[in-house]
């Protein structure tokens, strides 16, 4: 009997033949791994491995729920930055460059590859125009008063609870803070936690937005590096809170932005035990974790969180509707703090709105709706892949998103994306340079291209036009 080693080596040899024929096209589908199991008589698990070492070549990619594919030529795998994050804390500076950025974005005839939001056509706005109308019609009370006292509508609270209850078992309904969009609820996390001056801990890369708050809240930045594949680096942040300067930490661990990694459970874990131990407050956006690419939702590390150490924070403007501006916060043990933020700067989140989300939710379409979203984010960031692998220079590297709607793209080291920016606006193609990800300005040969649209012949142009400007 062959060895087993033998066997999966010999599999992979075979598949490795017919793609360098040509037999299989890039983008095509290899045998399921069932299909290959039962008629080269072999264990899946060796198929697996066999797959795998062809994976590792760079010849083929695993795509979540749909099997193995062959890569498209150029398609390289980002790898986590050689170049370190610096040691010390350092002052955040991006909120008027990205400014400018995003207002370049959003100008006619620009193509949409920015700014990370969704295409209106892939959302039930009819659904929700109707519960506006019946929520307003039947609670006509709602629109002549308001609160800073009662703040979080019951029914949505319930709402939040329920889906709460597969990950993490049911959450406190006295955790929740109802929030007027996401950002919200991370500004007042940071607040309830920090005080200007005061070190924070982030991604590297991390999401803008959270650089520009850390910046209007006087804090510093602590660059933590972070893989493509899974998420920030526990051992780095270990290291980096021994001392106990660091504040808080603020990162996504699901289909994190924009690298579209998800930490895996048992990092999860030890970053809560971590927090736990430490007494470190944790900001978690979990705005991504419903877009996940898998069969399971991933589970966030709030999940894992026995101390009330861990902020969970999250809306429904990736998958609903940007417009809806409803987020929400369980705040563990620091509930009472988030609250009175809340209470001193906004007051009560619109209560029509919450309403509205709440019937949304109890009808069981948002499900229905989700399964949809996660195909159709899927389909776009890969045919955005290939587009990439197409048109960008030679040494491009892509990453492999697990989940979200956005792709990190690294170019070659002497392509300078910043400096490229005017001239692909002037091209009408807009995206956002990598080093805005960066509180140091680290990342300046990479870039961040928005996959929420369906890949259209406008869309696969302008990614050729991009490809063509970066390759000059």
């Amino acid at each position: 009997m062959e060895a087993e080693a033998l066997r999966y080596e010999k599999l992979a040899e075979d598949l490795r033949g017919i793609i360098a024929a040509g037999d299989l096209q890039p983008g095509e589908r290899l045998p399921s791994v069932r299909r290959l199991s039962r008629e080269r008589r072999l264990s899946v698990s060796t198929v697996l491995q066999a797959l795998h070492q062809l994976e590792d070549r760079g010849l083929v990619e695993a795509r979540p729920q749909s099997g193995y594919f062959v890569r498209h030529p150029g398609v390289r795998r980002a790898q986590p930055d050689s170049r370190s994050p610096p040691d010390m804390p350092v002052a955040v500076d991006v909120s008027q460059r990205l400014m400018r950025v995003l207002q370049a974005g959003v100008a006619p005839g620009v193509a949409p590859l920015a700014a990370a939001l969704p295409a209106s056509g892939l959302l039930p706005l009819a659904s929700l125009q109707r519960l506006y109308a019946g929520v307003v019609r039947r609670h006509p009370r709602l629109l002549a008063g308001g609160s800073h006292i009662n703040m979080d509508e019951a029914a949505l609270v319930r709402q939040l609870l329920l889906r709460s209850v597969g990950w993490a078992g049911a959450l406190a309904a006295s955790e929740f803070v109802i929030t007027n969009s996401c950002t919200e609820a991370l500004a007042l996390c940071l607040r309830a936690v920090t005080s200007p001056g005061d070190t924070v801990a982030v991604e590297s890369p991390a999401y803008y937005l959270m650089l520009q708050l850390l910046e209007s809240l006087g804090l510093q930045a602590l660059e933590i590096p972070t893989d493509p594949g899974r998420g920030l680096s526990i051992e780095a942040l270990d290291l980096a809170t021994r001392d106990g300067r660091v504040a808080a930490c603020l990162l996504v661990a699901n289909a994190s932005n924009p690298l579209g990694s998800i930490m895996p459970d048992e990092n999860k874990r030890r970053l809560a035990r971590l927090a736990t131990d430490r007494g470190l407050p944790v900001i978690e956006d979990d705005i991504y974790g419903d877009l996940h690419f898998g069969n399971e939702r991933p589970w966030p590390i709030k999940a894992f969180d026995g101390s009330g150490q861990v902020m969970l924070c999250s809306s429904f403007s990736k998958c609903l509707s940007p417009a809806l501006r409803i987020g929400f916060i369980a705040g563990g043990r620091y509930r009472s703090q988030i609250a009175l933020q809340k209470t001193i700067g906004s007051g009560a989140t619109n209560p029509v709105t919450q309403l509205v989300l709440a019937e949304y939710l109890a009808s069981g379409a948002c499900e229905r709706h989700l399964r949809t979203l996660r195909r159709s984010y899927q389909r776009q960031v890969e045919a955005m892949r290939a587009a990439v692998a197409r048109y960008f220079p030679a040494e491009t590297r892509i990453t492999e998103p697990q989940g979200g709607f956005v792709l990190w793209v690294e170019l070659p080291p002497e392509i300078d994306a910043s400096a490229r920016f005017e001239q692909a606006i002037a091209a009408g193609v807009a995206y956002v340079p990598g080093e805005l990800f960066s509180a140091s300005g680290m990342y300046r040969n990479c870039l961040r291209l928005n996959c929420g649209n369906p890949h259209s012949p406008e869309i696969d142009d302008a990614v050729r036009r991009l490809g063509d400007l970066l390759s000059r």
